[in-house]
């Protein structure tokens, strides 16, 4: 996990706990969840995604679209200040990895290869990350 404080932080026994096996492997050990079998890769619902370990906000299912990669993809965060990124240089590649603000949770990563007319970014998430609260 990165170095820096979070407003929420907890021991990895505490952790544990709280998560199921995937979530944690996933928000807490950088994991990631085979691409098209997360609960909410086609999750049409209306709604707000929050991180699964703390609660907050990130994503808003107005963002959400098909972008066929295999997870949920999302065009930007609820607020830019719900995500931080920070550099992954990890199997052999260089990309943006997307933490939880308040907790440092590891959602996934960010790529410059989304829809043009929204930005051209793409938040490519792990379901187990996230919890849905539908409106």
């Amino acid at each position: 996990m990165s170095k820096k404080k979070y407003p929420i932080e907890k021991d990895d026994e505490t952790w544990r706990k709280e998560l199921d096996p995937d979530s944690f492997h996933v928000l807490r050990e950088k994991g990631t969840e085979r691409p098209f079998t997360g609960q909410y890769y086609l999750n049409k619902d209306t709604g707000i995604y929050e991180c699964k370990a703390c609660g907050n906000e990130i994503f808003h299912s107005s963002e959400k679209y098909d972008s066929g990669c295999g997870w949920p993809s999302f065009t930007k965060p609820i607020r830019p200040e719900a995500v931080e990124v920070e550099m992954d240089y990890s199997h052999f590649m260089i990309r943006e990895e997307i933490l939880c603000a308040n907790c440092g949770g590891h959602l996934g990563h960010r790529f410059p290869d989304g829809p043009k007319d929204k930005g051209g970014i793409r938040y490519c998430i792990n379901s187990v990350s996230l919890d849905f609260k539908e409106k």
